[in-house]
């Protein structure tokens, strides 16, 4: 049987929302579709497309195996104009059914579309004031049959029409670079008009654009005056088209909210809500419509609900509660019978502190929502603000109960993508705490921390996450948002700002910085591997080309990149609260090797884009910088400057070691250095992605499970046995004490130490793509002794693909999934050469790869001791118990980092010379003991 099923219904670019595609900021559309089953055997190899325009059908038909991102095959569309597309795939002669019909609608594609004008309160709306309402009036005169809003703001703006508002989005028109591109959404509002007087109503708040914005207290980073750009298009059912525009016809009056900011909240008085008060003029301002852009992707919105856990009182008094989970939203409480005038107040936080709500970590940051009630019951829940909390402090509301409580979950509406599950708990929890820090901190534009005084777009962090961000969820459009952003702040040299859009046009914003400028190339790569969207690459080569001519020029005609400002291997766990940049690893080290990644980055692109001169001089550069770095910073034994942990990663993994050899002992040295550390983390953000992936690829496969395993701090699951939910700033943002790390940057939502979920991803599970786009998979998981089973699974562009393994009665069943469209290499475990298979299910069972020899102490050295996590356990503690190591096993991993290849047997004079530490002989005789157990068990 070769046939397939019916493909999925068409997908429009990167857009993911259900329903109509509206608003689409291209006339000629990508389209890429799945095929949820297919026979055995069977490809595409072809595809037809049926668009319908009005009462038109244009068939298209295309002999090619390609189904993602395939072009727009009919002629452009026209502002406004919306088609239905379809498609039926064929293998050979035989045609699948045709698939759902998918409606597009292009936006308002040319400045000249726009009739409304930028308008402004003319005597309300000043920065400390109330919030203000911006009303125009309609006739229509007959029925309807479609209406749509085009509407964005200088500020944030919530529309209704006739009382009732508009859709669920908040926040809109998100966050940009104002000054070079402003985003405007389109809503179909046909429900919302009828025949007659219709009003439409938007509330402006401050949001980026007047609101705090920035660490350094900045106000109205891009304007003193909010403005609203409205344009209601209503078409009757006779054809005639009736638009209300804003216009100097408009009014205004203030709203209930008295003050709004994304920082310190929101303040309402719900005794104004709907009182006669003054009635303001407007002003036509001036704008640079050319600069208006349709969105890549989802708006806005809640995205979930989480009820109240408990409600308690503190030992100050104040009544305190717990909604479970650290999350991004908003409190909406439910008040019955409260008397007219009285205030909540609203106060949140991510963790306690002494028992009582933790609110340093948010610095200047108020985060707090105040109501006055009108007396009535009411349910409270604010509109124009946002919150990285999990704790409340509520006052004014006597006998609180939970059940009147839910944290609205408020984030971007991407779409889930991506899951991990293995058999050990805690880790299953790290990779909750990273979806949960993704959906926290992807709110239109990926953010660093949601809660304090910041919450901007570092692009450090996001250079470090995209992997792990592209597999949990489709954010493509979304990115492809921010890297437009990141070109549109670029300065003319080439230098990246730090944060994208910035909130300061100083030098100091943009001063080159190695890892976070390169933003500017490794994350469009991550997204053409991920996604296979060569256009995008395109796009962004310009400003990749320029980030890498800037720091050539930087490095000059010895490829060494040195000296100058850099964040480097930013908190490393080693580095004082206070000085988040002092880590082991070398800067120059850091930036060098991120030069010669970014410029073999931009060879690749160059490469696959078809400019070869480009990629020629790239690729000589590249090499240039690799021999550089190996001349320069590398020993002929292998060993690499600062001789930490990072540099080994980045040189193991960017291929910045010569010979075969050096990468091998930059492997063992590697390796050596996670032993001497206790197996505990000692990567900051640079490292952190990396670490695993090194230990891997050297054939340190254990070593790198021991570290991903470890529980004491600093580690990936330490902060989950402290009851994270979220992944956290620095390594011991909280304290093994339960005190809050004292250093100012302290934050519990930040996922930028999360990626090692990619790792999970490909590594644990095993699954990874092998082509862009994942249209071949690598499948290649690699287990442990200490997991019983592991499994992921992603929806590629092709469609899901999945792998799972377990371990249990001497054997592993591997189980994979590949999409139609796709195929796989399969590494079987055991197996002598990987299997090449196609779209289906597979199942394999072969011989357990661990054995019970494998978890046994066989060797005979220091380093084969520490390799053996039973009996290194029992010498640690041995220490321990003597006084010997207070500080527990990382002290005592420390004092044999030069005795690795000593004998085993000279452990305990390592530790404890006998003639110099007091109790020195109880511990060579405890050890003595181990060592002859373990020595029997054998």
């Amino acid at each position: 049987m070769t046939l397939s099923a019916a493909p999925s219904a068409p997908r429009f670019e990167h857009r993911t929302e259900p329903g109509p595609a509206l608003g689409m900021g291209t006339p000629v559309p990508r389209l890429s579709w799945t095929v949820p089953h297919a026979g055995e055997g069977w490809e595409q190899t072809a595809y037809e497309v049926e668009i319908t325009r009005g009462r038109t059908r244009e068939p298209h038909l295309v002999r090619s195996r390609e189904q993602v991102l395939v072009p727009w095959p009919a002629p452009p569309l026209a502002s406004r104009e919306a088609a239905e597309a379809r498609v039926r795939v064929a293998h050979g002669e035989d045609w699948s059914p045709w698939s759902e019909a998918a409606t597009v609608e292009a936006g308002l594609l040319h400045p000249s579309d726009w009739t409304a004008r930028f308008i402004s309160p003319a005597e309300i709306g000043a920065m400390d004031g109330r919030a203000p309402l911006l009303y125009g009036l309609v006739d229509v005169p007959g029925p309807v049959r479609s209406a749509r809003l085009y509407a964005t703001a200088h500020g944030i703006y919530s529309p209704s029409i006739n009382g009732r508002r508009v859709d669920d989005t908040v926040l809109a028109p998100g966050w940009t670079s104002y000054r070079h591109r402003l985003r405007y959404h389109v809503y179909d509002v046909t429900d919302l008009v009828r025949p007659g007087e219709n009003m439409l109503e938007v509330l402006l708040g401050n949001g980026w654009y007047r609101g705090r914005l920035g660490y350094l207290n900045d106000r109205a980073v891009y304007g003193d005056r909010l403005a609203l750009l409205a344009q209601l298009e209503i078409t009757t059912t006779d054809g005639a088209v009736h638009v209300l525009a804003t216009d100097d016809t408009w009014r205004a009056r203030e709203s209930e909210v008295l003050a709004d900011d994304l920082y310190d909240g929101q303040s309402t008085d719900l005794r104004l809500r709907g009182a006669p008060g003054p009635v303001s003029g407007v002003e036509v301002i001036e704008a640079d419509l050319s600069a208006l852009v349709a969105p890549d992707g989802p708006p806005i919105r809640p995205t979930g609900v989480l009820p109240a856990q408990r409600v308690w009182t503190s030992p100050s008094g104040m009544t305190l509660v717990d909604f479970g989970q650290n999350a991004v939203g908003w409190v909406r409480l439910r008040t019955r019978g409260l008397p007219e005038g009285t205030t909540v107040v609203i106060r949140h936080a991510e963790v306690l502190e002494d028992d009582e709500l933790g609110t340093r970590p948010l610095r200047t940051a108020r985060a707090t929502d105040t109501w006055v009630l009108s007396g009535r019951d009411e349910v409270l829940e604010p509109s124009l603000t946002l919150h990285g909390f999990r704790y409340a402090e509520v006052t004014g509301v006597p006998d609180l109960r939970a059940e009147d409580l839910e944290l609205v979950v408020v984030g971007s509406d991407l779409r889930r993508t991506g899951w991990f599950s293995s058999s050990h708990e805690e880790l299953d929890q790290l990779h909750e705490n990273v979806v949960w820090s993704t959906r926290g901190n992807f709110v239109d534009l990926p953010t660093d921390c949601p809660q304090r005084d910041e919450r901007l777009g570092w692009t450090g962090d996001i250079q470090v996450f995209g992997p792990t961000a592209t597999f949990l969820y489709d954010a493509t459009g979304l990115l492809r948002s921010w890297l437009a952003d990141l070109a549109a702040e670029q300065r003319p040299d080439g230098s990246v700002p730090h944060v994208v859009p910035g909130f300061r046009d100083d030098a100091a914003s943009a001063v080159p910085a190695a890892a976070w400028g390169d933003a500017a190339t490794i994350l469009p790569w991550t997204l053409y591997q991920r996604t296979g969207d060569l256009e995008l690459l395109e796009r962004q080569l310009p400003s990749m080309r320029a980030w890498v001519d800037k720091v050539t020029a930087l490095a000059g005609p010895d490829r060494i990149w040195r000296g100058g400002f850099q964040f480097g291997d930013w908190l490393d766990p080693t580095a004082p609260p206070e000085e988040p940049g002092r880590a082991k690893a070398d800067p120059d080290v850091v930036a060098t090797a991120h030069f010669a990644r970014s410029s073999w980055i931009v060879a690749e692109t160059a490469r696959l884009l078809g400019r070869a001169d480009e990629a020629d001089k790239y690729q000589a550069l590249t090499q240039e910088v690799r021999d550089a770095f190996a001349r320069t910073f590398v020993t002929p034994a292998g060993r690499v400057l600062s001789d930490a942990q990072t540099v080994y990663a980045l040189a193991i993994e960017w291929d910045l070691l010569p010979t075969q050899a050096q990468r091998e002992e930059a492997g063992r040295r590697l390796a050596d250095l996670v032993r001497a550390g206790g197996f505990r983390i000692a990567t900051g953000f640079v490292g952190t992605p990396l670490v695993c992936d090194a230990l891997t690829s050297t054939g340190h496969l254990d070593i790198a499970y021991r570290l991903l395993l470890q529980t004491r701090c600093p580690s990936w699951l330490y902060p989950v046995t402290m009851g994270a939910t979220t992944i956290w700033e620095r390594w011991d943002s909280m304290r093994p004490d339960g005190g809050i790390n004292p250093g100012e940057m302290t934050s519990f939502n930040h996922y930028a130490l999360g990626a090692v979920a990619d790792w999970l991803h490909r590594t644990v599970a095993g699954l990874a793509p092998a082509a862009p786009g994942y249209r071949r998979l690598l499948i290649r998981p690699r287990p442990t002794a200490a997991l019983t089973r592991a499994a992921a699974r992603h929806a590629t562009p092709y469609g899901e693909a999945s792998v799972s393994w377990e371990r249990s009665g001497g054997s592993m069943r591997l189980t994979v999934a590949v999409p139609a469209g796709a195929s796989a290499e399969v590494h079987v475990p055991g197996a002598d050469a990987p299997v090449q298979v196609g779209h289906g299910e597979h199942r394999w069972t072969a011989a357990d790869p661990i054995t019970d020899e494998d978890r046994r102490w066989t060797g005979a050295t220091v380093r084969d001791l520490l390799d053996d996590p039973r009996t290194w356990a029992a010498v640690a503690q041995a220490a321990v118990t003597a006084g010997i190591t207070p500080r527990g096993d990382a002290q005592a991993a420390e004092k044999l980092a030069a005795y690795l290849d000593s004998p085993a047997t000279r452990v305990a004079h390592a530790l404890a010379p006998e003639d110099h530490l007091p109790r020195a002989r109880e511990l060579h005789l405890r050890i003595a003991d181990i060592l002859g157990d373990t020595k029997d068990r054998r």
